[in-house]
């Protein structure tokens, strides 16, 4: 999957926020500053031709969704980002936001207590 450039991830926000639309309808749901509506719409017409969203034609507007899920869109991202900041090692990443302080002891334990709830057999070998 190609990574998307920060306009375009904004852009599909607004996409995944709203459902299915038109252009209008995405630059409402935009934080300010909202771009152009004429550089939304190119914008939105780049997403169609890169397989992120789909239009159909109703009436004489285009209406938009999105082909891709928000969470499919993060795993993805988060995959490739780890594997190529990170050494594919997910270890490497929290260390790296333990070192920047980003992280707390506290948060840490959080993380773990999570990991242990979401992994029952963890123990048991």
């Amino acid at each position: 999957m190609e990574k998307l450039t920060a306009q375009e991830e904004e852009a599909m926000q607004a996409v995944w926020k709203v459902g299915e639309g038109n252009v209008k309808s995405f630059l409402e749901n935009m934080e300010t500053p909202r771009p152009p509506y004429t550089t939304l719409a190119s914008t939105i017409k780049n997403l169609e031709k890169k397989g992120f969203l789909t239009s159909r034609l109703i009436g004489n507007a285009y209406l938009y969704k999105a082909s891709i899920t928000e969470a499919d869109y993060k795993k993805k991202f988060m995959n490739g980002f780890v594997k190529d900041y990170f050494a594919d090692s997910y270890k490497e990443l929290v260390n790296f936001f333990v070192e920047e302080k980003k992280l707390s002891a506290g948060e840490l334990k959080e993380i773990i207590n999570l990991i242990e709830k979401s992994d029952p057999g963890e123990g048991k070998h």
